[in-house]
């Protein structure tokens, strides 16, 4: 089975990239023939950008995106929503990709579930 899990939000100020995250760990731990898809669109592009602080005791985005890409999910992100805030000569956690909206229409059609946060 594919899942893909689409997140527009940033990486903080609401809690649905982190609870996107959470799904994908979940489905890493108790389903491995799952096939784990994220796409960052939006302002969720920012969730890719590496040396997040966040105080100590809350979740950390960049820690969580790593972990799912350990986990052998891709993530990817839309290429025009990076140009479009910027983003496109930061540094970016490494396994994530820049993609285009051909691809995630793609991955649209060939998902079997699609969560979006």
């Amino acid at each position: 089975m594919k899942i893909l899990l689409i997140i527009n939000d940033a990486p903080y100020g609401t809690e649905k990239p982190y609870n996107a995250l959470r799904i994908a760990d979940q489905l890493s731990k108790e389903h491995k023939s799952v096939e784990v898809r994220i796409f960052l669109i939006g302002d969720g592009v920012n969730c890719a950008l590496v040396s997040q602080t966040t105080p100590n005791g809350y979740y950390n985005i960049e820690r969580m995106i790593k972990l799912a890409i350990a986990n052998n999910a891709e993530v990817k992100m839309c290429g025009t929503c990076i140009d479009a805030r910027g983003l496109r000569n930061l540094p970016l956690i490494e396994g994530a990709q820049i993609s285009s909206m051909a691809e995630l229409t793609h991955w649209i059609e060939d998902s079997d579930k699609i969560l979006v946060f």
